[in-house]
């Protein structure tokens, strides 16, 4: 089951937190760095984020979280995070294919690094296509895509 969750709630705002923090953990494994800037955001962070965050419910746990953010005709991908224990279950697809149909805009944009081969191949599948990629300050190399709606 999915549904949005009321960040500002401190228990919800700890439940986002933990999912971020099991799945940015094996992220920064996979990516090879130590100092990864998910990480760090805090639960406070997370509380006073305007983005929307939706949660994929298996036994009423958060088991996954996506965060969006809707600026006039797009829609960015700010975050899509599943817990280690519930991997390879199609739920990061069934997320995306959430988000993409919850309203009408023209662009839906995600960025993630450029090792992470597991969700651009996922973000693939869902017709995103890669436009930039870069090297932020803090060294990780990204690929930014766009799937136009």
């Amino acid at each position: 089951m999915i549904k949005q969750l009321d960040n500002v709630n401190e228990n919800i705002a700890e439940q986002i937190y933990a999912v971020f923090q099991h799945a940015y953990r094996i992220e920064a494994d996979l990516i090879g760095v130590v100092n990864f800037p998910p990480l760090s955001r805090s639960i406070k962070d997370i509380q006073g984020s305007k983005t929307q965050f939706y949660g994929f419910y298996v036994d009423q746990i958060v088991a996954a979280v996506i965060e969006i953010k809707l600026e006039g005709q797009q829609l960015n991908i700010c975050s899509l995070t599943v817990s280690p224990n519930y991997f390879r279950r199609g739920i990061a697809d069934t997320l995306i294919s959430y988000v993409l149909g919850l309203s009408y805009f023209s662009k839906a944009l995600v960025e993630t690094a450029v090792v992470n081969l597991p969700a651009i191949k996922l973000y693939e599948k869902h017709g995103f296509i890669e436009y930039k990629r870069w090297v932020p300050s803090h060294g990780i190399a990204k690929v930014a895509m766009s799937r136009i709606c």
